[in-house]
């Protein structure tokens, strides 16, 4: 699928000199002199090297064609993460270096949309937010109130976020996928 340098949007998976790069920023650049440009950062999806590319507005750029499936994070195997197909119920091993910074948001049994590129995985997309429990932080003051100080805190994946001083071990916690950042306390 061809598109124009103008449409590119962070988190589009291109083809790039014939291998697969996820945006990380793009950036479009119209300096008072001279024509505009579109500005990419990306990463490569294996090896995670990055590079960088600029290309003029009305560039074509071949996107990848990447078949999503429903699927279900089911067990921790070592180096890999089993995910089971919820239409088909096949499971299907994806080493932890493709996951990257995913892993910190999956609990066993949270359903996640894997891209498929030539029938390989080759990443998962998050939900907007989980919920987490903290299982580490400092304990709650009795004066402590919804302020803008926050706490450090570990929740039951590893994640570490900051949370606000009322909130404790224990408790389960929404947090953002895309930033990492704590959005709210959710009642039991």
């Amino acid at each position: 699928m061809k598109l124009k340098a103008i449409q590119l949007r962070k988190g589009n998976i291109i083809i790039f000199n014939n291998d697969l790069y996820v945006l990380t920023d793009v950036t479009h650049i119209t300096p008072g002199k001279g024509q505009a440009v579109v500005q990419t950062k990306m990463k490569h999806i294996q090896t995670g090297q990055n590079a960088e590319k600029r290309y003029r507005p009305d560039e074509t750029v071949e996107k990848a064609e990447l078949e999503t499936r429903k699927m279900e994070y089911i067990y921790d195997d070592g180096d890999n993460l089993v995910f089971m197909d919820q239409e088909t119920f096949e499971q299907i091993p994806i080493h932890k270096d493709l996951l990257g910074d995913a892993i910190l948001y999956m609990l066993p049994n949270t359903v996640v949309d894997v891209d498929f590129h030539d029938g390989k995985p080759i990443g998962v997309e998050l939900p907007l937010s989980v919920d987490l429990k903290v299982v580490e932080t400092e304990p709650n003051m009795k004066t402590a109130t919804v302020t803008s100080s926050y706490k450090p805190a570990i929740l039951e994946t590893g994640l570490k976020v900051q949370i606000p001083p009322f909130v404790e071990e224990g408790e389960i916690v929404r947090i953002d996928t895309r930033d990492g950042k704590y959005l709210e306390r959710v009642k039991k």
